[in-house]
């Protein structure tokens, strides 16, 4: 084994898209990709995906990477374009762009084009990140109809603030602003994320665009993947490469952040912050060697952890795998001792870290 791996399991991410679609069943899956299919790689996890009817990137390089590793799906720019050369480009590659400002209406009404481009129109309904106020719906929506660039369908769409908390009310009222507003316009609709299709049945639509679930991690504030039927696709594991002893007193790491409090034996593991593995995680944070858990103790660097594994050396021997999250240690867990979110731990890995494939675990 190389020393920092991530596994990414195809059967696991198969499994949660069908959980998405059992959970969703009357709508279609717009499976999100961006982010390096948030930090899983982006090409093999879209060629597992053939039950997802679209793909959806943040941005125009992560589409064209889908194309050219061969992925013919339809695929949605979330973000949209930026500049209007980018028009040209989407048409010719088949993308779907999301329109939620006023340079990118006009950049399609004067562009001048071969063929018409699908758009998908997103209304800001309490996010106030990205979207056209509630009150331009109309005027956008006219516009769009009416462009010789736009296909005819439009597809409609909101993003929701706080879907990972079931008991937040500002949910509800971002459903019915939405539905408000396109009560009376035939369209497609679109408002679900991960924590939406899970919390919100309500909002499904005719399309839910699943995240973090597809890779088998909770979306839902306060839940483990397992209690939502969701199987981690990752697990980032390590190598043991030293076994010490530590006397009571001693120091350990940079700052000597860490002191033993009995005599002990540490377990030196081949990770870091280099590799993407969180620098804040705090002391005790587990780590997984044979089974057992043992706590993180020092400073994390920029290649190593040090994880105390008691008075017995024998319980851990060079070479020993080391399993910093996945199946059998929540990532959720580990964000939480790292006072972060699971989301930011998947997309921090590093270029250095092997990746393998497997078909099942």
């Amino acid at each position: 084994m190389a020393l920092a791996t991530a596994t990414i399991d195809f059967c696991a991410l198969r499994a949660n898209l069908a959980r998405v679609k059992s959970l969703a069943p009357d709508s279609q899956v717009m499976a999100v990709l961006k982010a390096n299919a948030y930090g899983h790689g982006l090409v093999p996890i879209a060629q597992q995906l053939a039950d997802a009817d679209a793909f959806a990137v943040a941005r125009i390089e992560e589409a064209l990477a889908l194309r050219t590793g061969g992925i013919t799906k339809p695929i949605v720019l979330l973000e949209g374009f930026f500049k209007a050369s980018d028009i040209e480009i989407m048409l010719a590659n088949n993308f779907q762009t999301v329109v939620h400002d006023e340079y990118q209406l006009e950049a399609l009404e004067q562009a001048q084009l071969a063929g018409a481009i699908k758009v998908w129109l997103k209304v800001d309904t309490g996010m106030h990140r990205l979207g056209i106020n509630p009150e331009s719906i109309n005027t956008f929506y006219r516009r769009l109809k009416d462009c010789p660039y736009v296909q005819d369908e439009v597809n409609l769409m909101t993003h929701f603030a706080c879907a990972d908390d079931n008991q937040d009310a500002y949910n509800e009222a971002q459903l019915q602003l939405f539905q408000t507003l396109v009560a009376d316009k035939p369209e497609p609709l679109c408002l679900a994320n991960s924590a939406a299709i899970i919390n919100y049945p309500q909002s499904h639509g005719d399309w839910v665009r699943p995240g973090l679930m597809m890779y088998g991690v909770s979306p839902v504030k306060n839940t483990f993947s397992a209690q939502l039927q969701l199987t981690p696709v990752m697990t980032l594991s390590s190598e043991v490469i030293a076994v010490r002893p530590v006397r009571q007193g001693e120091p350990v790491g940079y700052g000597g952040h860490w002191r033993a409090d009995k005599d002990t034996y540490l377990a030196v593991v081949a990770i870091g912050y280099g590799d993407g593995y969180p620098r804040h995680a705090q002391n005790g944070t587990p780590v997984l060697i044979n089974a057992q858990r043992y706590p993180l103790v020092g400073r994390v660097s920029m290649d190593m952890i040090t994880v105390d594994i008691g008075p017995d050396p024998s319980a851990v021997a060079v070479g020993d795998e080391a399993i910093m999250w996945g199946r059998e240690l929540a990532i959720e867990e580990i964000a939480a001792c790292a006072d972060t979110i699971a989301y930011e731990l998947l997309c921090n890995i590093t270029p250095r870290v092997s990746y393998q494939y497997i078909a099942s675990s």
